[in-house]
């Protein structure tokens, strides 16, 4: 009898063991796929009062004032897009074309000396009410001018793309810091429960400069860093849904064994309430459950009708990635994420914006894969009324020179570069700053990444100098000891 009973218990305590095993390997293959190895999610109210560092959100949605933008999608050209090849207009390039004005000396970052003074091979034209100057190799952008604000005199401290990327991206030159979409995860918490609030969308040919660090929650808790997606896969999630092969992890038996493991990982947490990446582990499982239910609507873009489709150029090889990403970027703040990167080229030599080799030959592929999607993407948005409160950000980490390299070539100038907004709280039709003649160096109004992610953190309702995370002694901000709100493109 005796015998039976401890068979009986052992048999139960198998079953447990095995459906917790069971649960936290269907947990971790999600988990794995989904955030790395240091996993991150957005939980949902209750847990994010839980488990510390959170702030307080006002009831206007704000964190110290009221805001205009709710949401933000930023379009990021990686590799350095030249800005008197597309929207910085130089009839001085034409007057001392062959003329050798540049410096003497190759300076620091530069990868080879400066060649003479190279005149912008495309043809600029004005448009709009507010007569701004486009290059025709955007000519969907062009189009939008009105509806935009420009800042004309940004400027890095790098002409290095690592680090250049790095400051545009978490303030800092070096590596180890949170990115700008990681402080505001933190700082905002999410719009919806059941999707992420910082996603990323990377080129489908590869990461940018710096890999997965440009996404980085630094030393935020590890919920905050971005989710990247490959938007390209048949599954941009993998393995959010059970494997066909195992059928009783459905329905009712996978809601209660995710309801097992959050009671034992709940218990778990309780008295390790200062450990972030189990905090995240945990954000994570929960997440992803939700998202069982909301991620494959949101991803089906097979729902778009076909004028959609042909607006955004996925019928179109040139255009298909980059457009599919902005229409997913679409669906996806419309469904209540808050933050969307979406990016444009991989590291590396080619199929960027690092048109060392020829402007001439490098530059309009690349102007072309995204300019089409853009356009689309602010059609969509301003006829949905998304606009109310959606702000739209293009950015790059740096320009390039006015002088050739080699023959037809430019390369790397921190010195100035632009960037434009256009959406929820900005003025419409507007310019900001000014390079020199040549469009050499930032000559009025200089705008450091420190001003631009202080801009964007005020439209959001959060002040720079007030939004600080201790860490190492040392009371971290986004903009450092920098930064000021470009007070003069806000509506």
């Amino acid at each position: 009898m005796r015998s039976s009973i401890q068979n009986q218990q052992s048999q139960r305590a198998s079953r447990r063991d095995w459906l917790r095993s069971t649960g936290d390997s269907i947990g971790w293959l999600a988990l794995t796929s989904l955030f790395g190895r240091e996993a991150m999610a957005f939980d949902d109210t209750t847990a994010k009062r839980s488990v510390g560092g959170e702030l307080p959100i006002r009831d206007d949605g704000g964190l110290h004032h009221a805001p205009k933008v709710k949401r933000v999608i930023q379009l990021f050209m990686n590799g350095g897009a030249s800005p008197m090849d597309t929207f910085d207009y130089k009839p001085a390039l034409e007057k001392h074309h062959g003329e050798s004005l540049g410096p003497k000396e190759k300076p620091e970052g530069f990868t080879a000396p400066a060649g003479a003074v190279m005149k912008s091979p495309f043809a600029f034209k004005q448009y709009g009410q507010s007569g701004r100057w486009v290059s025709e190799v955007f000519p969907h952008q062009a189009g939008w001018v009105d509806k935009m604000s420009f800042i004309m005199s940004m400027a890095s401290k790098t002409n290095v793309h690592g680090p250049g990327s790095y400051m545009m991206n978490t303030g800092f030159i070096l590596p180890g810091f949170p990115c700008f979409g990681a402080w505001v995860s933190y700082a905002l918490g999410n719009i919806a429960d059941n999707l992420p609030t910082f996603v990323v969308l990377p080129d489908n040919r590869g990461l940018p400069y710096n890999q997965r660090a440009n996404f980085s929650s630094g030393f935020l808790p590890a919920k905050h860093q971005g989710l990247v997606l490959d938007a390209a896969a048949v599954e941009p999630i993998p393995n959010l849904q059970p494997n066909q092969r195992f059928e009783f992890a459905r329905g009712a038996s996978d809601a209660e064994g995710l309801e097992l493991l959050r009671r034992l990982n709940r218990s778990h947490l309780a008295g390790r309430t200062e450990d972030s990446q189990f905090a995240s582990r945990l954000s994570a499982y929960e997440l992803a459950a939700k998202m069982q239910l909301s991620a494959p609507e949101a991803f089906d873009l097979k729902s778009e009708t076909q004028a959609t489709h042909r607006a955004y150029g996925v019928d179109q090889v040139a255009t298909e990635d980059f457009g599919r990403r902005c229409l997913l970027a679409r669906r996806l703040i419309e469904r209540g994420v808050r933050f969307v990167q979406v990016w444009s080229g991989p590291s590396g030599a080619a199929n960027n914006w690092d048109n060392h080799g020829s402007i001439i030959g490098e530059l309009p592929p690349i102007a072309k894969s995204v300019d089409q999607p853009i356009g689309a993407l602010l059609e969509d948005l301003y006829s949905r009324g998304l606009m109310e409160d959606t702000l739209v950000v293009w950015t790059t980490e740096f320009g390039r020179t006015p002088f050739a390299q080699g023959s037809v070539g430019r390369d790397h100038n921190g010195g100035s570069f632009v960037s434009w907004f256009c959406g929820a709280g900005v003025k419409e039709g507007f310019a900001y700053g000014a390079s020199d003649e040549l469009g050499y160096q930032a000559v009025e109004g200089r705008c450091y990444c420190y001003d631009f992610h202080a801009t964007l953190l005020h439209l959001l309702g959060i002040d720079h100098k007030r939004l600080t995370y201790r860490h190492a002694g040392i009371d971290r901000r986004l903009t450092d000891v920098h930064g000021r709100v470009v007070h003069e493109i806000l509506a």
